[in-house]
């Protein structure tokens, strides 16, 4: 489920819609978790499904670690990729807003943490980073993981609108991780590495 405070809005020709924010959402903020209602897709069923379904599964979901196709019922699988973006992933099924996100602001994710079939080439954001790879969370996880404790150091500080969608198991790891009882798991626990299969990587 996406944050409350935001709407779906045509974004650009080359970027077609996206999610919005509808108010400021702090750094720290969760924007969205994975709850009951999302589809949960294993593999079987995608590799049985018609290459109709199969569209729609590589256009709307995303991988997770076990390699399901997950999809959004929500506005969440509207949420386009930035190679700066304001929202991260976490082992936890809930992802954070790594910074302050103003009222009309969209809200983005790097594809390269979600386990993207095959490598595509982004929009041009000025960035060192063009093209998304299957892998690139192999490359950059020490970089998120340090985006994702900073954005989580303001978790107890900000409103949390979702944060009853987080399983009794999650809040109990998230308390000790705010109390510094135990250390944030690497995102790297989210990649999904495919087995026997030609995904090209940049390695």
């Amino acid at each position: 489920m996406i944050h409350p405070h935001t709407e779906l809005q045509f974004i650009s020709k080359e970027k077609g819609f996206g999610v919005v924010a509808t108010q400021d959402i702090p750094k720290g903020t969760i924007t969205w978790v994975q709850d009951k209602f999302d589809q949960v897709i294993s593999i079987t069923d995608y590799e049985t499904s018609s290459k109709q379904y199969q569209d729609i599964m590589d256009y709307f979901t995303f991988r997770d670690r076990e390699g399901n196709y997950i999809l959004c019922w929500d506005l969440g699988k509207y949420v386009n990729h930035s190679f700066k973006s304001n929202c991260m992933t976490t082992p936890y099924n809930f992802e954070i807003a790594i910074r302050d996100i103003k009222k009309g602001e969209e809200l983005t994710d790097d594809y390269g943490y979600l386990n993207v079939d095959h490598p595509f080439e982004a929009m041009d954001e000025n960035s060192s980073r063009k093209v998304v790879y299957p892998d690139d969370i192999l490359s950059f996880h020490q970089e998120w993981d340090a985006l994702i404790v900073e954005g989580m150091s303001q978790y107890d500080k900000v409103k949390q609108p979702m944060e009853n969608l987080l399983s009794d198991e999650v809040r109990t790891k998230v308390n000790n991780i705010l109390s510094g009882k135990s250390e944030m798991d690497s995102i790297l626990n989210c990649y999904y590495e495919p087995i026997n299969t030609n995904h090209a990587s940049k390695n």
